[in-house]
């Protein structure tokens, strides 16, 4: 952990929280990021909100806070002009003025194991689980080290994520081979003389690597590789990356009847209401969840014998779905993401200390019940 000594810049928490989400997850119709500000910016105090409304920017202003962390973005769309004729050009003029950066980690955050549905488990306590639907391209990065060098080289390039299979961390396959190379006029070998066909002792070492870390893990191999020129190369696997993509599945530690168990789940989410298809399992076991928008999940639930899937913003024929499989139970879109705060505050606290991060306390949900 680091203790708050040194100033902090904003580029210092996004780096927090892009080790945990990198925006290099999030889909093509996404704007997360730092949507306002500057990198190099210092700052003393951060605020964090699951949506941004005038009343959040106000809130951030008035406390004096230098950054604002949301789960959405202000906008998905980008803008033709900055008149004050809407909430979301309201909201960045005002954060313009007052040096108010603003960060959002949206579909990155719920691409990630342990982010936004990750939470919805933690909830109920879920058990054993995995990606409901896996996403993210894997790639074996292979290359070439003397073996003098071979282990200082694998765990730097190790220690930027790859190698995870499972529960298995430092995962890779080194193979003893020689290498040759005849090193010409110009060249400053690390071994061998210019001029002469040299034979080397290698490792040949693969790594599984997945799509989000894999310019990081190159850039640190030629950083610590000692070879002017190392030997590497990449290959495309068709395997999908089982610990990013979109929503959880897990069971619960023992057997619960099903009405008690959607009762706790409007207890546990605060929920007004409840909306949820006809209660065809007497007991549940295994659940499935994902936060926001989850319909289009549905069959991935049925497909992997979930007794339930709890997600948000159902529409009406999207229930029809169910066909006495599983019980679909739409929680709402903010219910089902509230407790994101939660996740960038873990995040931030673990590694700085005595640093002022706050809870927003304004009601983003826009959803009103009678």
């Amino acid at each position: 952990m680091q203790n708050q000594q040194r100033p902090l810049y904003v580029r210092d928490i996004l780096s927090i929280l892009e080790d945990f989400a990198p925006l290099s997850l999030q889909e093509s119709y996404d704007n997360a990021g730092l949507i306002c500000g500057n990198p190099e910016a210092e700052i003393h105090s951060v605020l964090l909100s699951t949506d941004i409304t005038e009343e959040v920017i106000n809130e951030a202003v008035q406390g004096g806070h230098d950054l604002l962390i949301s789960h959405h973005p202000l906008t998905l769309q980008g803008l033709k002009n900055l008149r004050p004729d809407s909430y979301v050009k309201r909201c960045l003029i005002k954060a313009i003025r007052h040096n108010l950066n603003i960060y959002s980690a949206h579909t990155n955050l719920d691409a990630v194991l342990h982010g936004v549905s990750g939470r919805m488990a933690d909830k109920l306590g879920l058990q054993n689980r995995k990606i409901l639907q896996p996403g993210g391209k894997l790639f074996s990065l292979c290359f070439y080290t003397p073996v003098s060098k071979a282990e200082e080289v694998r765990q730097a390039v190790l220690g930027v994520g790859g190698g995870h299979i499972g529960n298995y961390s430092h995962c890779s396959f080194n193979q003893k081979g020689e290498g040759t190379f005849h090193a010409e006029a110009g060249s400053h070998p690390y071994v061998g003389v210019i001029g002469t066909l040299h034979r080397e002792e290698e490792i040949k070492t693969e790594i599984t690597v997945p799509e989000y870390l894999l310019s990081k893990s190159i850039e640190t191999l030629l950083k610590v590789h000692p070879y002017e020129e190392p030997v590497w190369n990449i290959v495309n696997l068709d395997n999908t990356n089982p610990v990013t993509g979109f929503g959880i599945i897990g069971e619960l530690a023992e057997p619960a009847d099903s009405l008690p168990f959607l009762q706790q789940v409007k207890k546990t989410f605060r929920c007004k209401v409840v909306r949820h298809t006809a209660i065809c399992k007497s007991q549940i076991r295994k659940v499935a969840v994902c936060g926001g928008s989850g319909a289009f999940l549905t069959s991935a639930a049925i497909a992997q014998g979930a007794d339930i899937y709890i997600t948000g913003d159902y529409k009406y024929h999207d229930f029809f779905q169910a066909e006495n499989r599983l019980i679909l139970t739409d929680i709402g879109h903010y219910e089902s993401e509230q407790f994101t705060k939660e996740i960038f505050y873990e995040l931030v606290t673990k590694k700085i200390s005595n640093f002022a991060i706050q809870f927003s306390k304004v009601e983003t949900n826009p959803i009103h019940y009678l």
